[in-house]
This record gives C-alpha cells, sequence and structure tokens, in this order.
C-alpha cells in the first residue's frame, strides 16, 4: 500500500487519491488544440450543452408523461402543456433542442468532410462521431413516438415497417420490435424505455469514447496542416505563444467556444419563444387512430432526405421490386457515411476548396441532399416522384464515383 502524507488542502487531499492535477493537465490545461481554426470547431460544445439540455428538460418532462396508449396523448397535450406551471417552455426546449441538434450534427459532420479530418489516423474520430448520429437518430425516432399523435403513430408503424424486408428474419424482428403485430401499448412501453434510458446511457458511452479518440491524432486545422504538438507545445509553455501554432483546451479554446455557445444560445431560445412550431408537426396534435391514415406520412425534417431515398424506387427493375431496391437504397444511404475514410482514395488532407475534384464532389452532394430534404416531405406523386428517384439515385452513383475521383485527384496533385 502507497504511504499518505498529510494533505495541506482539498485539493491536495483529492489529487493524492485521484489523481486530479495529472487528470486536470492531461484534458484540459495540456491538452492542445491548433491555433488556425474557426468558429465550425465549436460545433463539439455546442452539441455537449444541447444534450445537457435535452436531458434536463426531459427529466421535467418524465415527471408528468404517462407511457400508456389512453394517457400519452393527453399527458403531454393537456397536463404538461397546459396544467404544469412552464409545463409548455419544458415541452418547447425539448421539441426545438431535439430538432436543433441535427442541424448542428449535419453543421459537425459536413466540416469534417470539407477539411478532410477523417483521415490519416483520425479515421476513429469519424467513426465514433457517427456512432453517435446512429444513436441520436434512435433517440430522435424514439421520442417522436411518445407524444401519441397521429404522425407519431404513423411514422412508428412505417419505420418499423422497414425491418421486414431483412431476408429470413424480417417479419420476425418487427413482431419483436413492436412487441405485437401493429404499433401498440407495447411498442409505446418499450420506445419509451429506448428513448429515457438505454439511448442516452449509450450517447454517454460514445461521447466519451468520441473524446478518447480525439486525445491521440489530435484535432485538425483549417489547412490540414501536419506538425509537432509535442515541440509546439513547448514553444508555447516557454511562453513563445505567438510563434507556436497550438494553444491550450483550457482556457483559450474553450473561452473560444463559449462565445460561439452565447450568440448559439441566444438564436435556440430565440426558436424557443417565437417559432417553436417548426419543431412539432400540426397533426401530430391529433391523437393518434390505427383506423385512420394520415393523406400524406413522413417523418421530422432530419430524417426526410434517407426517407426519400427509401421510397423513391416506386418501379421495380430487372425484376427486383421498387420496395426491395427501396430497402437496399436506403440500407447503403445510412451506412455508406461510416466508410467515407476508405472511400477518399486521396492522400490529400486539405479543405475541399483546395482539392481539384473534390470540390464538386462537395457541393454536389449538398445540394442533393437538399433536394432529397425537400421532396422527402411532399406526396410521392407525378413531378414529386421522379425528382425523389433521380435525386436518390444521384446520392448513390455520387458515392460510387467518389473513390474513381479522388484516386484521379491522388495522381493529379502527385499524391502517389
Amino acid at each position: 500500500m502507497a504511504e499518505f502524507k498529510k494533505a495541506e488542502s482539498t485539493l491536495e487531499w483529492f489529487d493524492q487519491r485521484l489523481g486530479v492535477t495529472n487528470l486536470y493537465k492531461v484534458m484540459m490545461s495540456e491538452y492542445w488544440i491548433p491555433k488556425k481554426i474557426n468558429f465550425l470547431w465549436a460545433m463539439g460544445v455546442i452539441l455537449v450543452m444541447l444534450f445537457k439540455i435535452l436531458l434536463i428538460s426531459g427529466i421535467f418532462l418524465l415527471m408528468y408523461y404517462k407511457p400508456d396508449v389512453n394517457l400519452a396523448f393527453d399527458s403531454v397535450n393537456y397536463t404538461i402543456m397546459q396544467e404544469v406551471g412552464y409545463g409548455w417552455l419544458m415541452r418547447h426546449i425539448h421539441a426545438v433542442g431535439a430538432s436543433v441538434v441535427f442541424l448542428v450534427i449535419y453543421i459537425h459532420m459536413f466540416t469534417g468532410i470539407y477539411y478532410g479530418s477523417y483521415k490519416k489516423g483520425r479515421e476513429m474520430i469519424w467513426i465514433s462521431g457517427m456512432l453517435l448520429f446512429v444513436l441520436f437518430s434512435a433517440e430522435g425516432f424514439s421520442g417522436y413516438m411518445l407524444p401519441w399523435g397521429q404522425m407519431s403513430y404513423w411514422a412508428a408503424y412505417v419505420i418499423t415497417e422497414i425491418f421486414g424486408g431483412i431476408p429470413f428474419i424480417g417479419d420476425e424482428l418487427v413482431v419483436w420490435i413492436r412487441g405485437n403485430f401493429y404499433v401498440s401499448d407495447a411498442t409505446l412501453t418499450r420506445f419509451f424505455m429506448l428513448h429515457v434510458l438505454l439511448i442516452p446511457l449509450a450517447i454517454l458511452g460514445a461521447i466519451a469514447f468520441h473524446f478518447y479518440a480525439l486525445r491521440f491524432p489530435h484535432v485538425n486545422n483549417e489547412d490540414g496542416e501536419f506538425f509537432d504538438f509535442d515541440e509546439e507545445a513547448e514553444k508555447y509553455l516557454a511562453g513563445n505563444k505567438k510563434e507556436s501554432k497550438v494553444v491550450p483546451f483550457w482556457p483559450v479554446f474553450l473561452s473560444k467556444d463559449f462565445m460561439v455557445l452565447g450568440f448559439f444560445m441566444i438564436f435556440f431560445f430565440y426558436l424557443v419563444f417565437y417559432h417553436y412550431s417548426f419543431a412539432m408537426d400540426a397533426i401530430n396534435f391529433d391523437k393518434a387512430d390505427g383506423l385512420k391514415t394520415p393523406a400524406h406520412i413522413y417523418p421530422e425534417w432530419y430524417f426526410l432526405w434517407s426517407y426519400e431515398v427509401l421510397r423513391g424506387f416506386f418501379f421495380d427493375i430487372a425484376g427486383i421490386s421498387g420496395k426491395d431496391l427501396g430497402l437496399i437504397a436506403f440500407a447503403i444511404a445510412n451506412g455508406i457515411f461510416l466508410v467515407f475514410p476508405w472511400l477518399d482514395r486521396s492522400p490529400l488532407v486539405k479543405p475541399a476548396n483546395q482539392r481539384p475534384y473534390f470540390k464538386y464532389w462537395f457541393w454536389l452532394l449538398i445540394a442533393d441532399l437538399i433536394v432529397l430534404t425537400i421532396y422527402g416531405k411532399l406526396p410521392p406523386t407525378g413531378v414529386n416522384a421522379w425528382v425523389g428517384f433521380f435525386s436518390s439515385m444521384t446520392f448513390l452513383i455520387l458515392f460510387a464515383l467518389l473513390p474513381v475521383i479522388t484516386k484521379m485527384e491522388a495522381k493529379k496533385v502527385g499524391g502517389e
């Protein structure tokens, strides 16, 4: 057993037992961040804050929500919204937060793609980030069902039906997920458990893993420049702060993040108080009715692009049904980003505007995703259906061409 000397202060007492000083150095004061970065690098801190907001507002909502098909709708729309003091505020904060968190996730994700922050040792940062995206998507979908409105019910029906397309086990899997042959009370309680317990725990673990993965290859910078972090850190600690290319995570980097966070929170609460309706579909204020199908079923805006890929194939091709083609395309669309570091065959780590071919690919992808999102909310009839089909095909073709384009780019810039 190690010998302990009498501590001279509370900090020293904890330091002897938990090594808090070393932890502070490793995680804060001697965790080095590139100096040349912009406000887009603050998205990670904003996401952590949004997760905290969702967690706290969710706990308040949990006090009054009833996970029962006969009580859920009224517990949200009457008890919370009309009877509980400031219950409306908690719901608005939770609804807006659930929507805005995906806006920030997409900005964070495409910032990483734009600046090549998934290359040369940063693959695990990307994979852990995509794991978080999947978990937040599951959290968003499970939460969308809880108000037990019309769109909640039928979106749950459509999304769970997707699993029926899995060969051999599809039908049994759908019944297992729902807890019944149709969306019912068992489905609601299962999704309630996932939303309030299992998925949040998994998100906390994935956040810890994501931060851990960041510690080794270090954070990327605007120019994709590689340098010796230890050497630059020595310059900073020696007082040569202007020439050093790094700054400590705390207080320098994090104080800048807090400034961006401050502006973001103004925007967030502006939405909460004045434009919250975008986060709560009007159809969902009608109680769920399994005998009355809405004229047009669609998910929340952050799932519309993948939903449009799912339904984009509305006719058979080469003997394969449109439904099966849509399921295959949907699976590819939702899994392709996970292997993105290996699809980009160029060793060049530069922002997209400095890459001769990739910059066109990147902006075509953004434009296509916007089209998919817009048309994902429109009825799939007439011209809408064909726009959905061609934009879905464009999405798949862009990713099929990515290895070819980046290979050509590597040859052009002398990467090989």
